[in-house]
């Protein structure tokens, strides 16, 4: 059984990647810190899912912690996925430090730790954010990166530099996923669907950004599994001298993907499905572009699918009513 070290795993994407990499018969080893960014109860609540499969190991460590060699040492570790990170765009405004600390020092401590135990395959999570001004639309992972307007996107740039230094020193085959806007059951409560819910629900206000002018591709949680399983044995090969015409070129065995859905909503139209699921009308605060925030994400998908003969497709509405039913189910809401 092929063992694999998912870090972050009590985080949203963390938990669901763990149980469908359970599900094809790989053995799970998970690590989080359980931070109190968000509610820890949420965290709590996956964890304990994750401990009723028989494949699954959790750890509860941070990646800076001195003790991380101990656990690549007690496992065999085939495969690292690390989702391990400090998120938001906002939160960055006001902690920086936060970022550094598990975004570059974590990031740096765990791909160090997979070079002396030569993993055969380290993916790690970047993000959409990376692209920051670029006008061009759809974004490309070909596209020049070199202007993120948040700390959170400079730490995840940083991260593929990174990864890419390492690749072309250690051989290590490396791939970075650059996700757009994930959503889903026991998603995030920082993110929009989950903030948009609750308000509407409580009746409360809701602040919508740059006055509802934003274009989304919103991505269900299932198919960013989905793409990311199908990625692990997708492992980059080391190549002949060739010149560097792109961002993602490189003779090391180092690859990027986009992992999202190209079907791009505006956000009110994404409120006005969540409004008429609940079956309520909500309070808009409207507001000017948030800082670090970018008006429009559409990811270009040609190389994901020309590789891993899979495109992400669920459709907004049917994702949006999946998370509203486990939300409603998992905060018992009783109807009016």
């Amino acid at each position: 059984m092929q063992t694999v070290l998912v870090t972050g795993a009590a985080g949203f994407i963390g938990f669901h990647l763990s149980k469908k990499l359970c599900s094809e018969g790989l053995k799970v080893i998970g690590l989080d810190n359980v931070n109190d960014y968000y509610d820890v109860d949420l965290k709590n609540a996956r964890i304990e899912i994750l401990k009723g499969l028989p494949s699954f190991t959790f750890i509860k460590k941070d990646l800076v912690d001195e003790s991380l060699s101990e656990l690549f040492e007690e496992f065999n570790i085939d495969y690292v996925i690390n989702l391990a990170a400090q998120a938001g765009v906002r939160h960055s405004l006001e902690h920086p430090d936060d970022y550094v600390h598990s975004n570059i020092a974590g990031f740096v401590r765990l791909i160090e730790l997979s070079k002396k135990h030569k993993v055969k395959h380290f993916l790690y999570a970047s993000s959409a954010s990376v692209y920051g001004a670029n006008k061009k639309i759809p974004f490309s992972t070909g596209d020049a990166v070199d202007h993120p307007i948040s700390l959170y996107a400079a730490t995840k740039r940083s991260n593929e530099l990174i990864a890419h230094s390492y690749s072309a020193l250690f051989d290590i085959p490396v791939t970075g996923l650059r996700f757009f806007s994930v959503y889903g059951p026991f998603g995030r409560p920082d993110m929009a669907l989950f903030k948009f819910t609750k308000a509407i629900l409580e009746g409360e206000s809701m602040d919508v950004y740059n006055h509802g002018k934003m274009k989304r591709s919103f991505t269900y949680v299932d198919d960013v599994c989905e793409s990311v399983f199908r990625l692990l044995d997708e492992v980059p090969e080391m190549q002949s001298e060739q010149e560097i015409n792109s961002p993602v070129a490189s003779f090391a065995p180092f690859q990027i993907f986009n992992v999202g859905n190209d079907e791009v909503i505006d956000l009110i139209e994404y409120i006005q499905l969540i409004e008429k699921r609940l079956g309520k009308k909500g309070k808009y605060n409207y507001l000017p572009m948030q800082l670090g925030d970018i008006s429009e994400s559409k990811p270009d998908l040609d190389e994901l699918v020309k590789r891993i003969k899979y495109r992400p497709t669920t459709p907004i509405r049917e994702g949006i009513e999946k998370f509203i039913d486990w939300y409603i189910d998992y905060y018992n809401i009783k109807p009016n």
